[in-house]
């Protein structure tokens, strides 16, 4: 009995000064303040517009400790606790706040970061704002560290699926112009409505959203220079704002008539504008002083339509910058067509004219592209080759004028009339930014024919 007795006390002395030696190790092990070598990738983290109820995309923090020794966290987390807007993921762990962080020395650990904000009656943009604080351990006590969080939320109209469908039905005499309005699924002008868009107007789209102008259904954009109605995707965080492909388009379906877009801003679709048959004595969509750029497919769609644009400009799109196919008529003054598509190898010129489509059949079927007409327009690119398409079918009508025009492939015309053009580099300042202003010397300043009634032409600025 004696001899089992002393055996538990020797184990437990033994337990005891191994108890002490670690904690003597652990205690030797915190560093001197001044030993201790952190840095951040960034100190503020910054979401740009965060709309109410939907949350944001993921941001990132990495930590850096450059010592040569593990620096010990006493805890990581959210200052504002459970209340704050922000939701954290600390090196794998979603609760927010962490205990007894280490980074080794030379190593680092990610902080990602996402901001949830609850509806309120603010019209304009408002400032949510919390800090994640980091306390580490050092001889002296306790140090900290903090990094900023800050979001732009806005209050906004939902345009939601209506419940066991794929879109819903725009209200378009109570359309609320004081708020943006997001647009998820399909969001349909009905049949014999119109819905009328005033300068300063928001519409942020989901990830293939659509406005569908449905049959007999009418849009009318009335921007202005100093605020035009703006199109553009959901997500604005800065490396976004310029990505394509982000949203449907803008269907003017077959049946829509009298549609108006005066000074609008469209970007980062699938296609800006798809324009369908005509159906009466009025062009199907008159477009003026509008930028359309950065979409995955095309600029302009327009099948068996009637266009009429002035003062546009048609940028950066995967495919054509404008195609008018399967017929129809139209007129461009005073366009820039300037396709410098830079995410792939561009398989289609800037402008593609076409008067015939294949049915489900098989069937080649005729459509007359008469009466459309280029003046005083730039069409050009980075294409290989010349940057209009004239894909016409014998038997159908393919009436197609360039007047006064800059067009690459001038000389590859074989089809389309042109009168007083030229091919050379237009010179724009930088296409990389978007500027398609023209550079002093440009050989297209003051090469446009004079028309005997005539605005003042102007370029449309980013």
């Amino acid at each position: 009995m004696k001899r089992l007795l002393y055996i538990l006390f020797m184990i437990f002395a033994i337990s005891q000064l191994f108890v002490v030696e670690v904690s003597c190790v652990k205690e030797e092990e915190l560093l001197d303040a001044n030993d201790i070598h952190l840095s951040f990738s960034t100190d503020t983290l910054t979401f740009d517009t965060v709309f109410t109820t939907l949350g944001s995309t993921t941001r990132q923090v990495k930590i850096y400790n450059h010592g040569k020794k593990t620096v010990r966290f006493k805890s990581v987390g959210l200052r504002g606790g459970h209340g704050s807007r922000f939701r954290t993921n600390i090196d794998g762990d979603t609760s927010m706040r962490v205990q007894n962080l280490e980074i080794a020395g030379g190593d680092s650990c990610f902080i990602f970061v996402r901001v949830n904000i609850n509806p309120n009656a603010q019209t304009e943009p408002f400032l949510v704002q919390d800090f994640i604080d980091l306390h580490y351990e050092h001889t002296g006590g306790v140090g900290c560290r903090s990094i900023v969080l800050t979001a732009y939320g806005r209050n906004a109209v939902y345009h939601n699926p209506q419940a066991g469908r794929s879109y819903s039905v725009i209200d378009c005499d109570n359309w609320n112009h004081q708020l943006p309005h997001v647009i998820i699924g399909q969001a349909v002008v009905d049949s014999a409505t119109t819905l009328t868009l005033l300068a300063g107007d928001e519409l942020y789209f989901a990830p293939d959203a659509t406005l569908w102008v449905y049959n007999c259904g009418t849009l009318k954009v009335h921007g202005s220079e100093e605020q035009p109605v703006l199109f553009t995707s959901l997500r604005q965080d800065e490396w976004y704002r310029g990505l394509p492909g982000q949203w449907n388009a803008i269907w003017l379906s077959a049946g829509s008539k009298d549609n108006e877009i005066d000074h609008a801003y469209i970007e980062n679709g699938t296609i800006g504008i798809i324009v369908d048959t005509n159906v009466n004595a009025n062009p199907t969509l008159r477009l003026s002083n509008t930028v359309i750029m950065h979409h995955a497919t095309a600029g302009i769609v327009a099948q068996g339509a009637w266009v009429e644009a002035d003062n546009v400009l048609v940028a950066d799109c995967g495919t054509a910058a404008v195609a008018m196919q399967y017929g129809g008529r139209g007129s461009f003054r005073n366009a820039t067509l300037a396709n410098y598509w830079r995410y792939s190898a561009r398989k289609m010129p800037a402008l593609v004219l076409n008067n015939w489509y294949r049915s489900s059949e098989g069937d080649e079927v005729l459509r007359d592209l008469g009466q459309v007409e280029f003046e005083n327009c730039i069409v050009y690119g980075n294409y290989s080759v010349g940057e209009v398409m004239e894909d016409n079918a014998d038997g159908a009508m393919f009436d197609v004028r360039f007047t006064g025009c800059v067009v690459k492939g001038l000389d590859q015309l074989r089809y389309a009339a042109a009168t007083e053009c030229i091919d050379e580099d237009p010179m724009f300042k930088d296409v990389e930014e978007d500027d398609y202003h023209l550079k002093e010397g440009s050989p297209a300043e003051g090469k446009g024919y004079t028309f005997p009634i005539e605005p003042e032409e102007k370029r449309m600025r980013k």
